[in-house]
């Protein structure tokens, strides 16, 4: 079964392991998911089965928005509940100041990323060498902070939606906070994503993969026969001829194609929408 949809995976599991949950629950053993949750998150999770599993870097999935309940004075390397060492207590802080600071992110960002994360150091996790109490620096990074807003402040937990390109890691964007209201420490102690790009949660309804692509479409005016058997298309065949990658409307599927050096190539072949 080809198939891509938005589950909702909730918190205190894995993404692999909730992959492993569909997967038993729509019988199919060809699966993959785009965009990793930690196990505390919870929120929108792209999934697709089949062929459809080729497609997550073709779709249109930032921005991305996220709610997180940031906990003032947890000190935690996980920058999350996972491994609290200690909670500061701390006065009220002005709301004014709060949004005033979350206001601050907004634009273009440069950050180091939490050592408990997917990034590879020579090879190797950067959280399994977290774990094992390894010494390392990570290469700050660059994100787009496109909208912040404060949803409310319950001392000491403040609750933030943030707009953010993709790849940006909300517990540090929640560091950030914390320090520039001048508090030491802060960990997120709830984090939701609320939807990558266009995808949001509609209780696991099939997509519509011509409606969901980031990618231009192209015409191809040649012979039908050739996208069939993937023969070698003709350039002066196409409608667009700039370099690129573009997708066809073959009907009841599509192919993925690229132009380069005057060349054509297929991403994809034919991906079945149904």
């Amino acid at each position: 079964m080809n198939r891509l949809f938005v589950a909702y995976k909730p918190s205190g599991i894995s993404s692999n392991f909730f992959l492993s949950q569909l997967k038993r629950k729509y019988k199919n053993k060809k699966a993959g998911f785009s965009g990793t949750l930690d196990p505390f998150a919870k929120g929108v999770l792209l999934v697709g089965f089949g062929s459809h599993t080729k497609l997550f870097r073709f779709l249109d999935k930032t921005p991305k928005k996220y709610r997180a309940t940031l906990w003032l004075g947890a000190k935690s390397d996980s920058l999350d509940t996972e491994m609290i060492e200690d909670v500061t207590t701390l006065p009220h802080l002005s709301q004014k100041d709060i949004e005033s600071v979350l206001q601050s992110l907004e634009g273009s960002l440069e950050y180091e990323p939490p050592i408990f994360s997917a990034k590879q150091i020579n090879g190797k996790r950067a959280y399994d060498l977290a774990r094992a109490g390894v010494a390392f620096t990570l290469n700050k990074i660059n994100s787009t902070i496109y909208e912040t807003k404060l949803i409310h402040y319950c001392h000491p937990f403040i609750t933030f939606e943030a707009t953010v390109s993709e790849g940006t890691y909300i517990r540090s964007l929640g560091r950030i906070i914390a320090q520039r209201l001048g508090v030491e420490y802060g960990s997120l102690s709830a984090l939701e994503r609320l939807n990558e790009g266009q995808f949001f949660y509609e209780q696991e309804k099939s997509l519509d993969i011509k409606k969901s692509l980031n990618i231009p479409l192209n015409f191809y005016t040649g012979s039908q026969e050739n996208i069939k058997y993937g023969r070698v298309l003709a350039l002066d065949d196409l409608q667009e001829q700039q370099e690129g990658t573009y997708w066809l409307d073959n009907g009841d599927n599509i192919s993925i194609i690229t132009i380069k050096d005057s060349i054509v190539t297929y991403e994809l072949g034919r991906i079945y929408t149904c």
